[in-house]
């Protein structure tokens, strides 16, 4: 890709960066580094401290939200004359959606004034979890494929 149409390599690595931090404090909000003691290991006693991870959780998802729009300006202001999207970057946007989606039904969950059933609750937060691992197994594939979000127009 063209270096006038994004910094490729520094949103890539934001990007990246980011999907990390929000794989990792996404699980900890699951007691799971507690308890297989993950969170003993020097350095990692943060992960159990559930405020402070769903805290970096909410930060996360914004700085996502802006990596998203800046993106997305870029591609239909600059970037549609000369690239198109892959088949993959389809299917990750889809998925990236859906995670998006149902991580904004959980913040919602979470504000004291609006209340949903135990049962769409769960849904909620399966569904979260479920898209997550889908987006991670689905991003391990392209990767291996070496499929990327964008290709040149002929």
């Amino acid at each position: 890709m063209q270096e006038d149409f994004f910094p490729e390599r520094l949103i890539k690595r934001f990007y990246l960066f980011i999907l990390f931090l929000m794989s990792i404090t996404g699980f900890g909000q699951m007691p799971i580094f507690k308890r297989y003691y993950i969170a003993d290991i020097p350095g990692l006693a943060w992960l159990a401290n559930f405020y402070f991870t769903h805290y970096v959780h909410y930060i996360g998802a914004i700085l996502l939200f802006a990596i998203f729009g800046y993106c997305i300006v870029g591609y239909l202001l600059v970037g549609r004359q000369r690239f198109r999207l892959t088949g993959s970057a389809y299917i990750r946007i889809v998925l990236l959606t859906a995670i998006a989606g149902t991580g904004i039904f959980r913040v919602l969950k979470n504000l004291p004034d609006i209340v949903f059933s135990p049962g769409f609750t769960m849904f909620v937060d399966i569904s979260h979890l479920i898209f997550m691992m889908i987006f991670l197994l689905v991003t391990a594939v392209f990767l291996v494929m070496k499929t990327g979000w964008l290709t040149l127009r002929q």
